[in-house]
C-alpha cells in the first residue's frame, strides 16, 4: 500500500495535483449529508395532474419548500389556474377534524375529489372528510383505497420520483405466471422484491411516487405500477398500451357453450350445458404434452392448442449461510436457464369442435423459436396469428395459419443480419377490418413504423421515416387512423435522447408533434384527450410543465417553471451535459459531468466512470432530479462521469450494432476519447486516475475495463456482473450475444481475461442473486487467485441483486477509491 501511495504522490507532483484535501473527514461529512441538504429545495417540481371525472379540469399540489405546499385547480377549456380552494378555510376545517393545529401552507392534504361544483372531498392519510365551499365543516366519510392504474411497458417512466412518503400496494397477480417485483430506483436500476405466482397477493409497503414493475418468467415485462400518496390495489395483467386489444389464452369459448382442458398431457372438450366430454388427443406425453395454453377463435368454432417438447431442466443452488430462523445454512434451488440451454420446442394444434378433428400445425416454418409471442385470431376467426422469434433473434416471422385447413403461411419476415432487439423492438398490430398490419421495423437503419398489407406482407407506405427514433406507440386510433407514438432524435439541435411525442397517419401524412421544449419530456392526457399537460426536463433545466391542445400541439398557458435556485444557494452543482466524437470521428457520444460542492478548478480531481452499458437501452440520465448516482462519490474530491458508448440503444441501427457478438466492447474506444476531450476542455481532470464502477451488466463492464483497457482505468468497482455471458439468462445473453454458443463467448469471458489484470480491484456480490447467478463472480475470484493477482472481496450474505444497495457498500467503495485514486486514508484529517 504504501508502495503505491508513492507511486501516487510521483503522479501528483508531475501533473501539479493537490490530492492531501480530498477524501477528508469533511468530504465524507458532506457527502453524507448531500440528500438531506437537496431534498425540499427544488420548488414547484413534481406537477402531478390529477383530472377531475371526465372533465378538462385538473388538480394539482404546489410544493413551495420547507414543507409549505399549495393546490391549484387548471380549467382547460378557460385556460386557467385558480386555487382549489380557500386554503385559510381549509387549514380551520382540519384543524378541527383532527384535532390539530394545521397551518394553511402546510396541509396535510394526500388526495382531493370533486364530487360535484359546490363540495369536495378531502383524504388525509387514512381519514376523509367532506366539505362544501359555503361553510367548509368537515363531516367524516368513508374512503377505499382504489385500485392502482397499470402502466403498459412501453409507457413506463424511467424510475421512481421522489419519494413523497409512506405508501402501499397490493399486488394481484392475475396473469397466468410467476412474475418478478422489481422496485425501479430514480436511474432505472431494478431491484427483486421476490415473486407472485399466479393468483397470489402480497402488501408491499413502499413510498408515494415510486415505480414498480411486475417481469414475467421470459424477463419481458407485464406491467408497472406508481405509488400513490393512499394504499392501493395494484392488479397484474397484461397490458399492451391504451386502445390495443389483449389477446390471449381463455379455457372457455366466447359463446359460453365449450371448454377446452389439459389433463393428463392430453386436450379434452367438453360441452357445459351437458356436461359431455370428449378426449380430444391421445398423443400426448410427459416430453411432449399438451399445455393449457390455448386461444378460441372468436366464433367459438375452433380452438389453438400448444403442443410442447419441455425445455431442459436446469437448475443452480444457492447457499444462504446465514438464515434468520435457523443456524444451519440452507440450500436454494432455482431453475435458471442459460445460454445454449435447450428451449421448449413447441407446436400449435388446431381443434375443430364441430367435428371434434385436430390437425397438428406443421412446423416448418417456426421449426426452431425462442419464443412465440401475440398469439390471437382475426376478428374473422378465418387465421390464426403469431410472431415466431427464431433463437439467435435474427429472424421475427409474422404467422398465420388458416382455420379451415391448418396450413401455415408466411405473412411477413423482419430479418437483420445482427440481431432484432425483441424485448423493445417489436410492435405488431392488426387494422380491423382492412386487412392491415402496423408493424415496428430497423431495416431503414431507423427504427420507424411501417403498414403492411397482411394478404402480401409487402409493405403499403412507411408510416414514420427519418434519421430519428420511434420509442414506443401509445396507441393505435383505428377510426381516424392516426398513430400516436414516442420518439427521440427528431428535434435537431436537441440531445437525440429526449423523449417527444407524435401523431402521424397511417399513410405518412400529418405528422403533429405534440411536444417542442428542449428537454426530455412526460405527458398525461385530460380524460376526452383535447388536452394534455406537458411536463420537460433536462439534468441543467428543473422541470417546465406546459397545458396544450392534443388537435395540433400548441401551448394553452404555461402552469408551473420548477425553481432550483434554494438548490443551487446549497453549493449544489448542476451536472454539465458534454458531448464529443466518437471512435469514428464522426458520432456524437453523450454524457454529464458531476462536480463536488466543494470544487475549486485550480485542483486536480480523479475522474470515475459510473458504467452500465448494457445494450438494452441507453442509461445516461436525460431528466431533472436533485441527486444523480454518484453525487455523493463526487463529494469525496472526484469528477464522476456517466456516457452512452456505441453499442447502447435508442440511436440507428448501425450505433447499437455495435455491441454484437461484442459485448465486452461496451462502447469503451468512445468513452475514452469523450473523457480525453472532456480533460482536454477541462485541464482539472486528471486522467491519470481513473476508476469506474457499475453493478450487473455494468458489474461487468467495471471489470472488463480492467482487463482490455487497464492502461487507462486504474481502479474498478464490480458489483454482481455478469462476468461471463454463457452464465448468465438465456433471454438476455443470447439476444446480443447470439445463438449458437461459439468462442466469442469464451474470448470476451473476464473469467478468460482475469490474468490481464493490472491496478485495483474490488469485486462484490449477493450470495442470494437470482438475477446473476453469482458463480460468475466465484469464477472470475478463482482465476484471479490462480493467477496471482490482489484485489479487494466482498460476499453479502443475505443478499440478491445489487451490493451497492447496502450503505456499507457504498462506503466500502468510497473507502476504495478515496486509498486507489487519491492515495490517502479516508477520514484521515
Amino acid at each position: 500500500m504504501k508502495t503505491h501511495y508513492l507511486a501516487l504522490a510521483l503522479v501528483l507532483a508531475l501533473t501539479g495535483g493537490v490530492a492531501l484535501a480530498q477524501g477528508t473527514k469533511a468530504d465524507y461529512e458532506r457527502a453524507a449529508g448531500l440528500r438531506q441538504q437537496t431534498t425540499g429545495k427544488v420548488l414547484r417540481a413534481n406537477l402531478r395532474p390529477n383530472w377531475i371525472g371526465e372533465t378538462s379540469r385538473f388538480w394539482y399540489e404546489s410544493d413551495l419548500g420547507e414543507g409549505k405546499k399549495q393546490f391549484f385547480v387548471v380549467d382547460a377549456n378557460k385556460g386557467t389556474k385558480t386555487p382549489a380552494f380557500d386554503h385559510t378555510k381549509m387549514a380551520a376545517a382540519l384543524s378541527r377534524a383532527l384535532g390539530r393545529a394545521v397551518t394553511a401552507d402546510k396541509l396535510p392534504i394526500d388526495r382531493l375529489v370533486f364530487p360535484d361544483d359546490k363540495h369536495l372531498r378531502v383524504t388525509v392519510r387514512d381519514k376523509s372528510f367532506e366539505l362544501d365551499f359555503l361553510n367548509y365543516e368537515p363531516h367524516p366519510i368513508q374512503d377505499a383505497s382504489g385500485q392502482a392504474t397499470a402502466i403498459a411497458p412501453a409507457q413506463l417512466p424511467r424510475g421512481s420520483g421522489d419519494a413523497r412518503g409512506d405508501s402501499q400496494l397490493t399486488f394481484v397477480n392475475r396473469t397466468n405466471q410467476t412474475v418478478t417485483l422489481n422496485w425501479v430506483d430514480g436511474d432505472g436500476k431494478r431491484t427483486a422484491y421476490g415473486t407472485l405466482k399466479p393468483g397470489e397477493e402480497r402488501v408491499q409497503h413502499t413510498y408515494a411516487g415510486h415505480l414498480w414493475v411486475a417481469v414475467g418468467a421470459n424477463g419481458r415485462t407485464v406491467a408497472g405500477f406508481l405509488a400513490g400518496d393512499v394504499p392501493q390495489v395494484a392488479v397484474i395483467e397484461a397490458v399492451r398500451g391504451q386502445g390495443r386489444p389483449q389477446r390471449g389464452p381463455q379455457g372457455t369459448s366466447p359463446d359460453g357453450k365449450w371448454q377446452v382442458a389439459v389433463r393428463g398431457y392430453n386436450a379434452y372438450l367438453k360441452e357445459l350445458a351437458t356436461g359431455t366430454e370428449t378426449q380430444l388427443t391421445t398423443d400426448g406425453t410427459k416430453d411432449n404434452a399438451y399445455e393449457p395454453r390455448l386461444w378460441w377463435s372468436p366464433d367459438s368454432t375452433k380452438v389453438m392448442v400448444v403442443k410442447a417438447e419441455p425445455e431442459q431442466e436446469h437448475k443452480i443452488y444457492l447457499v444462504e449461510s446465514s438464515p434468520k430462523d435457523q443456524v444451519q445454512p440452507k440450500l436454494k434451488p432455482l431453475d435458471y436457464l442459460k445460454p445454449g440451454d435447450r428451449l421448449e420446442k413447441p407446436r400449435l394444434c388446431l381443434i375443430d369442435v364441430a367435428s371434434k378433428k385436430t390437425t397438428l400445425i406443421n412446423d416448418e416454418l417456426y421449426f426452431n423459436p425462442f419464443n412465440l409471442m401475440e398469439e390471437g385470431w382475426t376478428p374473422d376467426s378465418k387465421e390464426f396469428r403469431f410472431l415466431y422469434n427464431q433463437r439467435g433473434h435474427q429472424l421475427i416471422r409474422l404467422i398465420g395459419v388458416d382455420a379451415a385447413t391448418g396450413t401455415a403461411r408466411t405473412i411477413l419476415d423482419e430479418r437483420q443480419k445482427t440481431f432484432i432487439s425483441w424485448t423493445s423492438r417489436v410492435f405488431y398490430q392488426p387494422v380491423a377490418g382492412t386487412g392491415e398490419v402496423i408493424w415496428m421495423s430497423e431495416r431503414s437503419g431507423w427504427n420507424h413504423l411501417y403498414l403492411i398489407d397482411s394478404a402480401t406482407g409487402k409493405v403499403k407506405n412507411p408510416i414514420t421515416t427519418g434519421e430519428w427514433v420511434v420509442r414506443g406507440v401509445e396507441k393505435v386510433d383505428e377510426a381516424k387512423r392516426q398513430v400516436w407514438f414516442r420518439a427521440c432524435g427528431n428535434l435537431p439541435g436537441q440531445d437525440p435522447y429526449h423523449i417527444h411525442y407524435g401523431r402521424i397517419n397511417f399513410d405518412g401524412t400529418g405528422l403533429t408533434w405534440l411536444t417542442e421544449g428542449d428537454g426530455t419530456h412526460k405527458i398525461t392526457y385530460s380524460p376526452s384527450g383535447e388536452f394534455y399537460v406537458d411536463t420537460y426536463s433536462r439534468v441543467d433545466l428543473p422541470p417546465v410543465s406546459e397545458l396544450r391542445r392534443t388537435s395540433d400541439g400548441k401551448k394553452v398557458m404555461d402552469i408551473e417553471r420548477a425553481d432550483a435556485k434554494p438548490l443551487v444557494a446549497t453549493g449544489w452543482k448542476l451536472p454539465e451535459r458534454f458531448v464529443a466524437k466518437g471512435r469514428d470521428g464522426k458520432t456524437d457520444i453523450y454524457g454529464i459531468i458531476l462536480r463536488p460542492t466543494n470544487f475549486d478548478p485550480k485542483k486536480k480531481y480523479p475522474v470515475i466512470e459510473n458504467i452500465y452499458a448494457g445494450p438494452h437501452d441507453s442509461h445516461v440520465p436525460k431528466d431533472w432530479r436533485t441527486l444523480y448516482g454518484g453525487q455523493e462519490l463526487a463529494e469525496l474530491g472526484f469528477i464522476v462521469v456517466q456516457i452512452d458508448g456505441m453499442g447502447t440503444a435508442n440511436r440507428s441501427k448501425a450505433f447499437h450494432d455495435v455491441c454484437w457478438k461484442n459485448i465486452a466492447d461496451a462502447g469503451f474506444p468512445d468513452r475514452i476519447l469523450w473523457m480525453k476531450a472532456a480533460a482536454e476542455k477541462y485541464p482539472y481532470l486528471d486522467l491519470m486516475r481513473v476508476g469506474i464502477y457499475g453493478t450487473s451488466a455494468g458489474g461487468q463492464n467495471a471489470l472488463t475495463a480492467m482487463l482490455t483497457h487497464g492502461e487507462f482505468y486504474k481502479a474498478a468497482v464490480s458489483d454482481c456482473g455478469c462476468h461471463d455471458n454463457r452464465m448468465d439468462k438465456i433471454w438476455w445473453n443470447e439476444q446480443w450475444m447470439g445463438w449458437p454458443i461459439e468462442k466469442h463467448y469464451d474470448e470476451q469471458s473476464n473469467v478468460t481475461l482475469a490474468k490481464n489484470l493490472t491496478g485495483k480491484l474490488f469485486l462484490m456480490v449477493g450470495e442470494l442473486d437470482t438475477n446473476v447467478d453469482p458463480s460468475s463472480t466465484f469464477q472470475v475470484v478463482n482465476q484471479l487467485i490462480a493467477n496471482g493477482k490482489d484485489f479487494d472481496y466482498l460476499v453479502a450474505p443475505g443478499v440478491g441483486h445489487g451490493v451497492l444497495g447496502l450503505p456499507y457498500a457504498r462506503r466500502r467503495m468510497q473507502d476504495f477509491f478515496v486509498r486507489s485514486l487519491h492515495g490517502v486514508e479516508p477520514r484521515a484529517k
